[in-house]
């Protein structure tokens, strides 16, 4: 059901995580989300995060806004984007350091799963208090734009447990499958315009050996299981990627999406992301042709791995590039994945996030579509002095665009 991005042709989004404040210090360390909002420091702090999250978002014109993964505690390279899911299911006990996979010391990788210290599976699993609920609507409070929420998949969870009580790893998989899918239900229940299922595995074993483990025809059975009923509901998204941990990509080798394609469109959702900045947009024919009209395919046009900020031109070119072999109604702008806690500065994300929205005005302007108002750039709040420079199309005062921009 398309909501957050229904008559939004070329909307803007980011994928999910942003840096961290340098003053939100405080973490959850395990606790159970609504029992860490009683505590005075975290709930003043979470707020004032999500409140300049919103604000950044605002201020770069955004469609479709994120929480910035807020909830995620800072720690090495991500790993809390694993761990608020995994202390909080049932059946996961304990601490289990991972086994560095293909890496050895001297290798940043290695120091990543290193710290991927996490508990095991000992029992049957089941939903914990993993509060998805309570934590859209902490950020859907902050603003009238729709919030998208975003969260680990089941596949992705399993591939990083150290399991000690399955015989059979398919199990434990449809077990987690079944788990977030209560949780997904009730955030859609709670009224959340769009849910982000974050990384099945399909691309990510068929984009480099071109096999997979579980097979792919049972990952799609998984992945379709965890999102039943969502799509009745709300707005539903698959993201995938090739890696974002300390903003490294998970294999140095080049990688494709070109197989997981006709497994990824049998996929029980309303869109589907993908990579496009780094590597130029080169599975974009391929992504358009095998992914069906019944789904929007959302791309980055900026990347989570450089600091270099994307020039609008450049942005711009990428979109033009996508618009070859996918209508701008069913064309949604990001960031390849997410801009992580640590991964660089607010700084390098604010601007990346203006680079997404002026680069999609530049192409709105070539269709006739509206532009998005940019309040970082609008002439009327800027210096005197540098007001010339400023866009003279910005207008001083901002519309409301809450309820999406159609076409003509």
């Amino acid at each position: 059901m398309f909501r957050a991005t229904r008559g939004r042709p070329l909307a803007t989004t980011i994928t999910g995580s942003l840096p961290r404040p340098g003053w939100y210090t405080a973490n959850l360390h395990g606790r159970p989300f609504p029992l860490a909002m009683t505590d005075l420091a975290y709930r003043e702090q979470y707020i004032d995060a999500l409140a300049a999250f919103a604000s950044d978002q605002e201020r770069a014109g955004l469609d479709v806004f994120t929480d910035g993964d807020a909830r995620c505690d800072m720690d090495v390279a991500g790993r809390s984007w694993f761990a608020y899911a995994t202390e909080r299911l049932l059946g996961l006990e304990g601490f289990h350091p991972s086994s560095p996979r293909l890496t050895r010391p001297g290798d940043i990788l290695f120091e990543i799963h290193e710290s991927r210290v996490l508990p095991g599976v000992v029992g049957p699993v089941r939903r914990g208090p993993l509060a998805y609920a309570a934590v859209w609507r902490a950020a859907q409070r902050m603003t009238a734009r729709p919030v998208k929420f975003g969260a680990i998949s089941a596949q992705t969870v399993e591939r990083v447990l150290r399991n000690f009580y399955y015989s059979d790893r398919r199990e434990l998989l449809l077990d987690l499958a079944a788990a977030f899918n209560e949780e997904f239900l009730e955030v859609a229940t709670a009224g959340c315009p769009a849910i982000q299922v974050e990384e099945p595995a399909i691309h990510a074993n068929l984009g480099v050996a071109g096999a997979s483990d579980p097979p792919a025809e049972f990952l799609v059975e998984a992945f379709n299981r965890e999102v039943s009923g969502l799509r009745e509901k709300t707005e539903v998204w698959c993201h995938t990627c090739w890696g974002n941990p300390a903003a490294q990509r998970v294999d140095h080798d080049r990688l494709s999406y070109a197989r997981a394609l006709p497994y990824l469109d049998r996929l029980d959702v309303d869109i589907l992301t993908f990579e496009a900045a780094d590597d130029d947009g080169a599975d974009l024919p391929a992504i358009g042709q095998a992914i069906g009209k019944d789904k929007k395919i959302c791309i980055g046009v900026v990347s989570h791995r450089t600091l270099q900020v994307e020039r609008p031109e450049k942005v711009a070119n990428l979109i033009r590039t996508a618009l070859k072999y996918i209508e701008p109604e069913r064309l949604i702008l990001s960031s390849d994945c997410g801009f992580g806690r640590q991964g660089m500065s607010r700084l390098h994300a604010i601007y990346k996030m203006i680079a997404i929205v002026r680069g999609a005005n530049l192409v709105r302007n070539e269709l006739g579509l509206d532009e998005a108002p940019i309040m970082a750039m609008t002439p009327a709040y800027a210096d005197p002095a540098d007001a010339g420079t400023a866009s003279p199309a910005r207008p001083a005062t901002v519309p409301d665009t809450s309820q999406g921009r159609k076409l003509e």
